[in-house]
């Protein structure tokens, strides 16, 4: 049997799924941003072509598995991660419904080709190049946090350059750079659609934004309720605790 796991790895449960992925607190963990991405962004369920960028330990392309029963590809620079992501597939058994390429996000549309896929999901690096974000910085979280490989105008571009017309990008990211993305994702084609931000609770600033555009579709951007990650006693709320764990019986 293969051995699944290598130096510090651990096997998580995906718990809403059933399903299991490959984890290192030194290399790379998902985050809570991931979940909200792949629950947020819209995808047929019977079939289709989807990309998932930037996907380091392949946790978008796992809880996308989950809600269709398109192709998926994922997309991930770092060997290391990929290396994760390509085990996890194996061991949830999906190798017949998600591959991984070992490839750099802005050379990837020539690679796939061009206006192919019917959707997009991008968890980009967040911070500016020469922005500081933690001190706890690995070159594996230095490269899946910062701008060293990737802006957020390059990871825009190419998933443009992906989609059909009339296909569907979605993003994760800081609502400080709102701007920055409707306005890279005008300039690629990519009309904003809906949007949502994700708030740590009431009363606070919201710390996270999803947002999902069509290729050439028209002016009309629909903002959907806030969402709350943790109520007044620090608990998960309700719609955060289904996200993650399922409807409970």
């Amino acid at each position: 049997m293969e051995n699944w796991l290598k130096d510090d790895e651990r096997l998580d449960y995906l718990l809403a799924e059933n399903l299991r992925i490959i984890q290192s607190p030194s290399v790379f963990s998902f985050s809570l941003d991931a979940v909200l991405l792949s629950k947020f962004v819209n995808i047929p369920y019977h079939k289709g072509n989807i990309v998932d960028l930037c996907s380091g330990n392949g946790v978008i392309p796992l809880f996308l598995s989950a809600r269709t029963k398109g192709q998926i590809k994922g997309v991930e620079i770092q060997p290391r991660l990929f290396d994760m992501a390509e085990r996890s597939i194996r061991y949830n058994q999906l190798e017949h419904q998600i591959q991984m390429i070992l490839g750099d996000v802005k050379e990837i549309p020539k690679q796939l080709g061009i206006e192919k896929y019917d959707v997009v999901t991008c968890n980009p690096p967040y911070f500016l190049a020469h922005e500081a974000s933690d001190k706890n910085l690995s070159e594996h979280h230095a490269i899946a946090r910062h701008e060293l490989y990737l802006t957020l105008e390059e990871a825009i571009q190419s998933a443009s350059k992906l989609l059909k017309q009339g296909g569907k990008a979605a993003f994760v990211h800081r609502p400080g750079r709102l701007l920055d993305i409707v306005t890279a994702m005008r300039a690629n084609r990519l009309e904003p659609k809906r949007m949502q931000l994700i708030y740590p609770k009431e009363g606070k600033e919201a710390n996270t934004l999803l947002i999902e555009g069509i290729k050439d579709g028209k002016p009309d951007l629909k903002i959907l309720p806030p969402l709350y990650v943790y109520d007044a006693n620090n608990e998960y709320t309700e719609e955060v605790r289904e996200i993650l764990y399922g409807k409970e019986q």
